[in-house]
């Protein structure tokens, strides 16, 4: 999947949601499905990242996408199930849901996690990607084949000292993706994780800020796994953790 080369055409008609849309991975992820032919709907809590993001796919000739300003971080399961019953109006059916936006927090011992960040990372992490993605269950099942992508870490699947609420929490996205997969299993919608690896964006930055970041492979390199899962080629792939680059 690390080397996957689509058709120019790999993802014409379909119609994917991506959370934290306006920059880093979910940004890249959003100019390239347009490139192959999807009509993204971009969903952020910074209406100007996403205008730029909207205004750069138009420009390259992509599909026109919709916008969705959003902070999942006091978002509501009222504002899912609106958002479910808005995508169904306008599109009919949801092809792809992409889980990208992430809170980091801080790195810090166990015993010093304020209770306030606990709930915040928890909440967008882990409750959002919940409430979405039951809100959208009936439009990603309207799709001939419909594909969700949850995004992991190598700290969802084996601890690390320090990391705290953002491990449990993949930790828990890994869970969900599991459940999901084998539940619709029999179905037309197939359920996996992407662990994206050491990418330059802001909160690899964050996380490591004495790290030279152009060691680090770009989020448009690691597009790849992310074209095969969104892919009709991706079609009997289900409840699998891939990776975005080599180990």
């Amino acid at each position: 999947m690390q080397h996957y080369s689509p058709a120019p055409d790999t993802l014409a008609n379909k119609v994917i949601l991506i959370t934290g849309a306006g920059d880093g991975i979910g940004k890249a992820t959003a100019l390239s499905f347009a490139k192959h032919g999807a009509t993204v709907i971009l969903l952020g809590r910074t209406v100007k990242k996403l205008e730029s993001v909207y205004d750069q796919i138009v420009a390259a000739g992509g599909p026109e996408p919709a916008i969705v300003p959003l902070d999942l971080k006091g978002a509501t399961p009222t504002h899912y199930q609106q958002l479910a019953q808005t995508i169904d109006e306008q599109f009919g059916r949801l092809d792809g849901l992409l889980h990208n936006a992430s809170l980091l927090g801080y790195l810090r011992p166990f015993s010093q996690i304020e209770g306030q960040e606990w709930q915040d990372i928890m909440q967008v992490n882990l409750n959002s990607q919940f409430y979405l993605t039951q809100a959208l269950l009936g439009v990603l099942k309207k799709a001939p084949h419909s594909s969700v992508i949850f995004t992991s870490s190598g700290v969802g699947r084996k601890g690390r000292a320090y990391w705290g609420a953002y491990a449990i929490s993949k930790f828990a996205t890994e869970g969900m993706m599991q459940t999901l997969a084998d539940e619709y299993a029999n179905t037309t919608m197939r359920v996996n994780c992407i662990n994206p690896g050491a990418t330059r964006t802001a909160m690899r930055a964050k996380a490591y800020p004495a790290e030279d970041a152009n060691t680090l492979k770009t989020p448009e390199e690691i597009m790849p796994t992310y074209l095969y899962l969104m892919s009709d080629d991706s079609i009997g792939t289900n409840g699998q953790s891939l990776d975005a680059q080599p180990k």
